[in-house]
């Protein structure tokens, strides 16, 4: 009895869920029409949600460095495909419907109509599905910066290679973590310094980040907090509000981890790394801190472990650059322009900034009269040259200003008092100084002489004497003659042929005169 009963059971059991099972799969057929409107309903009802969410993401993808997360993307996606699928079972309706009889509940190609019941019903599950997975905290992200952003560089760069090359030499160098590039005002530093940025794009190298942080005379902590927190992904409303040390040690945390590789451009004065969060360079930090200056003696306040001095070019490289910017329709015109315009090539002493901003000043003169009048301009008075006041000698002014005293920039503006090119003997110039009050020791003369040297105002020549760049003499004799004349009371003529002295009202009160 108990073996019947069980068994019993088990058919009861079996047979309901054959009954449901019909009943179910009927469903298919009987419900097919019903299916297919609301399949169409809740289709419109996604495509909506779906153009919901596309505008959250497109609003914040457009002003900011923000892509749409991995879960909308998806997302987006398996709506796509589902409206391709249900567009495919529309097309199937008429076929489908005109096969059903008995009111609906029946098909007389049961197969066909059954199989195609299942699909819709499968279908409204899906886009159902989709519907309520539609409810997306954030539909964005930040977007993970690029370990290098390429900097724009103009394309004539002449004479720079042989330093470029030590310089990347030197990056693989473990015992040089810090690296000083320094050289007068307009040499070519900064694009020096893009060159080295430019190169991490497509050379295979272990570093993770290259920062790139203009830091200039104004140095302001916080701004270069800012550059470097931007480019690690730390930068949000939140974090500017924190104070300098917390955003320091934020930095310095992400950087500990990373091997990162740090292009200062334009130092005026040591920076201090710690208090930014930078980690410094060391044998176990194998990262690497590249800046650039005016001032060789910030190198040593950098506590550069080398030091590379960036040069004028020489005059095959400055012509050939003077050329790139004045053009061969120019140049070779006329013959006499040639050889006139080999000549106000050297009087930019190999400057690149001067040497580009007379060349396209002069790129649209076609006469050999409007050569010769330029090369008096820049022999004479350099500052009237159309540029030059502005664009070469304000910015080589901020050395001039930058200057510890008004006893060296008096220093300085009395080294324009001689000829161009000339050798100042250091005993006699400081022998000038003397007399002209501005000190009374050797001493001092000396010391003064190395803080022009290391602002690059000066140069060495040989061991005993000096030479002032030509381009820093006019920029001298412009501040004395036309910034500062008031002051100053210099009269300066030179190429002029004077066998008299000048007029009387031209040199009435002034304290300095040179006629060369």
């Amino acid at each position: 009895m108990g073996n019947f009963c069980s068994v019993s059971i088990s058919c009861n059991a079996i047979f309901s869920s054959c009954i449901h099972c019909f009943i179910s799969n009927a469903s298919y057929i009987s419900q097919l029409e019903e299916n297919l409107v609301r399949l169409q309903s809740e289709l419109q009802k996604l495509i909506h949600t779906r153009n919901d969410v596309m505008r959250r993401v497109i609003v914040h993808e457009q002003p900011l460095k923000m892509k749409r997360t991995d879960q909308v993307q998806g997302w987006l996606s398996r709506v796509q495909a589902a409206e391709n699928q249900v567009e495919e079972l529309l097309t199937l309706k008429e076929e489908q419907t005109q096969k059903l009889c008995l009111g609906g509940f029946c098909s007389n190609n049961c197969k066909s109509t059954y199989n195609f019941g299942k699909r819709v019903y499968k279908m409204l599950h899906v886009v159902t599905t989709l519907k309520c997975e539609a409810d997306f905290k954030k539909v964005t992200e930040k977007m993970p910066e690029d370990p290098v952003d390429e900097i724009p560089i103009d394309p004539t760069i002449v004479g720079l290679q042989s330093t470029f090359d030590k310089v990347w030499t030197c990056l693989g160098d473990q015992q040089a973590g810090i690296i000083g590039l320094y050289g007068m005002g307009g040499v070519g530093k900064t694009t020096l310094l893009t060159q080295i940025n430019n190169k991490f794009l497509d050379t295979p190298n272990d570093f993770d980040v290259v920062i790139w942080a203009v830091v200039s005379k104004d140095q302001k902590l916080e701004m270069i907090q800012e550059t470097i927190g931007k480019k690690i992904g730390l930068w949000d409303d939140s974090w500017k509000t924190r104070r300098l040390d917390e955003k320091a040690l934020d930095i310095f945390k992400v950087l500990s981890q990373k091997r990162f590789v740090l292009l200062l451009d334009d130092i005026w004065e040591r920076v201090d790394l710690i208090n930014v969060g930078v980690p410094l360079p060391s044998p176990k930090i194998s990262s690497k801190i590249v800046f650039t200056t005016r001032f060789n003696e910030v190198c040593g306040h950098m506590e550069a472990h080398k030091q590379f001095k960036v040069e004028c070019l020489a005059h095959e490289e400055a012509w050939k650059l003077f050329q790139m910017k004045v053009g061969r329709e120019t140049l070779y015109n006329d013959p006499d322009i040639l050889q006139v315009a080999k000549l106000v090539a050297r009087e930019c002493g190999g400057l690149p900034l001067a040497l580009v901003t007379i060349g396209r000043a002069m790129a649209c003169k076609k006469n050999v009269e409007e050569w010769n009048h330029a090369i008096q301009i820049l022999r004479k008075s350099a500052f009237k040259f159309s540029g030059m006041g502005k664009g070469v000698y304000s910015l080589l002014k901020f050395s001039y200003d930058s200057l510890a005293s008004d006893t060296l920039r008096s220093c300085l503006l009395y080294c324009g008092l001689f000829p161009e090119d000339y050798k100042i003997k250091i005993r006699d110039l400081i022998d000038c100084w003397i007399g002209e009050g501005f000190f009374d020791e050797y001493e001092a003369g000396y010391s003064l002489i190395g803080d022009l040297l290391r602002a690059c105002l000066l140069e060495e020549e040989d061991y005993d004497g000096l030479k002032m760049h030509d381009v820093i003499r006019d920029m001298a004799l412009w501040l004395a003659c036309e910034i500062e004349k008031e002051k100053e009371k210099f009269l300066v003529q030179t190429c002029v042929g004077l066998t008299e002295a000048p007029e009387m009202k031209k040199w009435e009160g002034v304290k300095r005169m040179s006629f060369t």
